[in-house]
C-alpha cells in the first residue's frame, strides 16, 4: 500500500515461517494472511500503513515504524532471549511495541499460571517441573488419579513438543523431555466440547471461539487439523473470562486471549492467557480489524 504523508506506519511482526514469499511456510500460515487481510483495510481506514516484517530484521529496518503489533512470530518459544531483547531493542528507539516487553516477559513461560492462580483464576491441576521422565510421568498420574496425562512445555506455543502418555502408551524407560516441563491431566472435555477462546482488545470482549480437534486427535491447533467455530459465550463463562483477565498484573494490554477449558466440576479453567502473539480468529470475529485499529489509535493518541 503506497504510504500517505499523514500516515503512521505499523509493523506487524512475522518470522520467515509465515511470511509470504518463496520459503516453505508453517501449515498454519494461513491464519497469518487472515488476520492481515482482516487488518489491513480496517488501519487503512484509520490512516495506519501495516507492513508485514519479518522480527529478525535489523533494527535499522524499523526506521519510521509508529508501532511493533506482534502478530505471528511464532517461531519466538525457540528463540526467546533474542526476540525480547528485539522488542526492547524496539522500544528503546521509540517505537511502541504491543504488547510491551514486561508482557512478553511474564506471559512466554507458563509458570505464569501459578501467578493467576494466586489472584484467584481457577487454573488445569499442574505439576510443575524442570525435567521429566517416564518416572515422573508415572507420579503425576498417581497425584491426578488419572491413567491420562499431557506434558507440555513451560516456554512453548501452538501445542508443539507436546505428549500425552496413557498406562498404555508409556514413553520408552530412558525418555526425558529435557527442557523444562508442565503435566497435567487429559481432560476428556477437550474432546467432548472443545476448548473456549475468550478475545479481548483493550480490555473489552471482542468475540469468542469454541476450537475443536480434528479425528484422532486431542489438540485443537490448525496445524493437527484442529478447526474452529463462532461461539457466544453464556453470561458465566464469560464472567469467569473476564476474572481471569482481571487477575493478570497488567492492566492495559492491547489485546488477550483467554483460552478455557471445562473442567469435571463444570467451572472453566485458564489453559492459556496469551497476550504475546496469539490468533485473534477473525473468521470469527468480523469486527477484529475494526476494534483494533480503534485500539492502536487511542494508544498513539498523542
Amino acid at each position: 500500500m503506497p504510504s500517505t504523508p499523514s500516515a503512521k506506519r505499523v509493523a506487524f511482526l512475522a518470522c520467515a515461517e509465515t511470511l509470504p514469499g518463496p520459503g516453505t511456510r508453517r501449515g498454519d500460515a494461513f491464519e497469518h494472511d487472515l488476520e492481515v487481510a482482516a487488518l489491513r483495510p480496517a488501519f487503512a481506514a484509520a490512516r495506519f500503513e501495516l507492513t508485514e516484517m519479518d522480527w529478525r530484521e535489523p533494527v535499522e529496518a524499523f526506521a519510521g515504524m509508529t508501532l511493533a503489533l506482534l502478530g505471528t512470530a511464532w517461531d519466538y518459544q525457540d528463540n526467546a532471549e533474542e526476540f525480547l531483547a528485539k522488542l526492547e531493542t524496539l522500544e528503546t528507539a521509540g517505537v511502541t511495541v504491543c504488547n510491551p516487553p514486561e508482557v512478553v516477559r511474564w506471559n512466554a513461560d507458563k509458570r505464569y499460571l501459578r501467578d493467576l492462580e494466586q489472584a484467584g483464576a481457577t487454573i488445569v491441576p499442574t505439576l510443575w517441573l524442570e525435567d521429566a521422565g517416564r518416572a515422573d510421568i508415572e507420579a503425576a498420574m498417581a497425584e491426578f488419579g488419572s491413567n491420562d496425562v499431557v506434558i507440555k512445555r513451560q516456554v512453548g506455543a501452538g501445542g508443539i513438543g507436546q505428549h500425552r502418555f496413557t498406562r498404555d502408551s508409556m514413553p520408552e524407560s530412558t525418555w526425558r523431555m529435557a527442557r523444562p516441563a508442565m503435566v497435567q491431566p487429559f481432560l476428556p472435555s477437550i474432546l467432548e466440547e472443545g476448548e473456549y477462546t475468550f478475545v479481548f482488545i483493550a480490555g473489552a470482549f471482542s468475540h469468542g471461539v469454541r476450537k475443536r480437534a480434528g479425528g484422532g486427535e486431542y489438540r485443537i491447533q490448525s496445524l493437527f487439523g484442529g478447526y474452529e467455530e463462532a461461539w457466544s459465550p453464556s453470561s458465566g463463562d464469560l464472567a469467569t473470562a473476564k476474572q481471569v483477565v482481571a487477575a493478570l498484573p497488567f492492566a492495559d494490554l492491547l489485546y488477550c486471549r483467554i483460552d478455557m477449558i471445562r473442567l469435571p466440576s463444570g467451572d472453566l479453567a485458564v489453559m492459556e492467557a496469551e497476550a504475546i502473539e496469539p490468533y485473534l480468529y477473525p473468521e470469527q470475529g468480523p469486527q477484529l480489524g475494526e476494534r483494533l485499529a480503534r485500539a492502536v489509535a487511542k494508544r498513539l493518541r498523542p
